[in-house]
């Protein structure tokens, strides 16, 4: 392959906020229409992006890539059977800067490396990967119970978004809104689909307590606890 070649399409690697931990590897004429094929999929909470692309002059020459990074390491890709039938796909359990170095390597090895491209990420993109990582620590903290917070079974907690809504605590980890028991999460997420708004959302962020948003109530006990005052 040299500069002068037209290329047919690209190598991409993509990442996605949702499992931050893998990457995804492939091959695409259109890496844009890629994305959007990929992006129709409700069942991932954050969009996939093109972490880089590296233009290729030979259709499909992702599976030489595979092949090379199977061979370094055979674990690195994720395999599994399902229905009795393997099934290996372009996901890799890897940083997108090892990814990339890879490609750059192969880049400078080939004399190409006008060809590969970093992609400067949207500032939706930057805000979807804090908050997939404020999920992620959130996820590592115990669950939420309103002793956590000092509040008891009888008082009221308020929707941040609709001051009208004041659900009762029913127990440590329930609330009761128009005579049903639900979740704080479970609540939240109802009353933002009515406003079409699907993503995930952690309820205790949502609701507040004496004009404190229960999350923050909970981090400054926990702060408290010890020995951190803040000014």
């Amino acid at each position: 392959m040299t500069n002068k070649e037209e290329s047919v399409g690209y190598i991409y690697i993509l990442t996605n906020p949702s499992f931050p931990e893998y990457v995804k590897i492939g091959y695409a004429k259109n890496v844009n229409q890629r994305l959007k094929q990929l992006n129709r999929s409700a069942s991932v909470p954050y969009a996939f992006r093109a972490y880089a692309v590296y233009e290729v002059t030979h259709k499909l020459t992702d599976k030489k890539l595979h092949m090379l990074i199977d061979t370094l390491d055979p674990d690195l890709r994720t395999i599994e059977t399902f229905d009795g039938k393997k099934r290996t796909k372009e996901f890799y359990e890897m940083t997108k800067e090892k990814a990339y170095l890879i490609l750059q390597a192969i880049a400078e090895i080939s004399g190409t490396e006008d060809r590969l491209h970093l992609v400067n990420p949207t500032a939706t993109e930057i805000q979807n990967e804090e908050k997939a990582e404020e999920a992620k620590k959130e996820s590592k903290r115990a669950p939420f119970r309103f002793s956590l917070v000092n509040i008891k079974p009888g008082e009221k907690v308020v929707y941040i978004d609709d001051p009208s809504i004041t659900p009762e605590v029913v127990d440590d980890r329930h609330i009761e809104w128009k005579g049903k028991t639900t979740s704080l999460s479970a609540l939240a997420q109802e009353l933002r689909s009515l406003k079409g708004i699907n993503s995930p959302v952690q309820g205790p962020a949502c609701f507040s307590y004496n004009g404190e948003i229960l999350d923050d109530l909970r981090t400054r006990l926990e702060e408290e606890s010890r020995g951190y005052v803040r000014k």
